[in-house]
């Protein structure tokens, strides 16, 4: 089902363009406030409860929202749900997340539409000329901008954290918008992501391998010991936390690499999918990975373990531990027999199991060149995406 929420404050022109979208996509049309006005026209108990409230400019409380929603939804059958006007609050996202689950399905996002608050004074001015509408009059006007600056503008950063959330420039013709919008769910509907989890032993050629498959398949690269370096080299407080996690070699608590991977793929919605080196490293931040990836209605497709011999891997860190690509880790060698072993006694036998037992595991000989060893890679994995 294609399942859309159509935002935007008050004079947006969300009524004029969802009239287009419902046509086109075959969608039923939600709009709690053209349903309100018309329970409120027919003198209906749940119109007189809230005909003072929106005379008001203030919104309706959640439970009359959801039982028109909930009786709306199963009464028609078509290809997807537009929902205008809904939801105005975090809390309505979670109610929508609900009420969307009793039907097997989801948010696909939000289109939000864009127009500066001149703009909107301006449009709804003019509307209250012809509209008959009480609340459109300036009074009202400016309480419900106001209203939807206070809660409703936090439902930006919820669907952003989500990759669910497109900017839509609501300015100009109604054409133009139209084809904005248009292009934005085209684009979103042949937009499928493909998620690569590289692991193998310290010295496996790891962080090589995944760049390359980053630069090739337009995939964001997430390492999580880069973003730590990063942090460590800034000298910030988070950075010094790093800092003595990594020094010792150990792994640093699962809530920290949480937010890393959260802000890569909040920042990244539009790349063909994510690369993780370096994470996950035991069972639990496998399953943390597949709920993060869950977020946005994706998973790891395929896990990429390159495979090398201890001798190999002590020959490759000692070689980069005399390089300026040299980490703290690579300079004593206690830490890294401890890597090594975290490697055979955790990551292996946990995570290797994980997605060995899901048919997700690729083992690809990690010996050789850099360029042998990709051509290698690019050869299976050009199979899997096409596929």
């Amino acid at each position: 089902m294609l399942n859309i929420a159509l935002f935007g404050p008050p004079g947006a022109g969300k009524g004029t363009q969802s009239k287009y979208l419902v046509e086109k996509y075959n969608l039923t049309y939600i709009s709690t406030g053209d349903i309100l006005r018309k329970e409120i026209a027919n003198g209906t108990e749940l119109g007189k409860a809230a005909k003072d409230i929106i005379a008001g400019g203030h919104l309706v409380s959640d439970d009359l929202i959801v039982k028109i929603i909930e009786k709306r939804i199963t009464s028609e059958n078509k290809d997807g749900i537009l929902f205008d006007g809904f939801p105005r609050t975090v809390v309505q996202a979670y109610i929508l997340d609900g009420l969307l689950i009793k039907l097997n399905t989801s948010l696909t996002f939000m289109l939000s539409l864009e127009v500066p608050k001149d703009e909107l004074v301006t449009r709804l001015v003019e509307r209250g000329k012809s509209s008959g509408r009480a609340d459109d009059n300036m009074e009202v006007i400016q309480k419900r901008l106001t209203e939807y600056e206070d809660k409703t503008l936090p439902l930006i950063d919820f669907y952003k954290e989500r990759g669910k959330y497109i900017s839509i420039n609501g300015v100009g013709d109604i054409s133009d918008i139209t084809k904005l919008l248009n292009n934005a769910i085209e684009t979103t509907l042949k937009h499928t992501f493909f998620n690569i989890v590289v692991t193998g032993k310290p010295g496996s050629g790891r962080g090589t391998q995944a760049k390359k498959l980053a630069q090739k398949y337009n995939l964001a690269y997430i390492s999580t010991g880069k973003i730590m370096r990063q942090e460590i080299a800034s000298g910030s407080e988070i950075g010094l936390t790093y800092k003595g996690y990594m020094d010792r070699g150990d792994l640093v608590p699962d809530e920290l690499p949480i937010r890393m991977i959260e802000r890569v793929i909040r920042d990244n919605p539009h790349v063909n999918g994510y690369v993780f080196k370096g994470f996950p490293r035991s069972l639990v931040q496998a399953y943390i990975l597949d709920g993060l990836l869950k977020k946005i209605d994706s998973k790891v497709d395929l896990a990429l373990e390159l495979d090398t011999s201890t001798l190999t891997a002590l020959k490759r860190l000692s070689g980069r531990s005399k390089t300026e690509k040299a980490r703290p880790y690579d300079l004593n060698t206690d830490v890294i027999i401890h890597r090594l072993e975290e490697w055979e006694d955790t990551i292996k036998k946990d995570v290797s199991t994980f997605y060995s037992n899901q048919n997700k595991i690729l083992h690809v000989d990690g010996s050789g060149e850099d360029e042998e060893v990709f051509a290698k890679i690019d050869k299976e994995i050009s199979k899997l995406i096409k596929h």
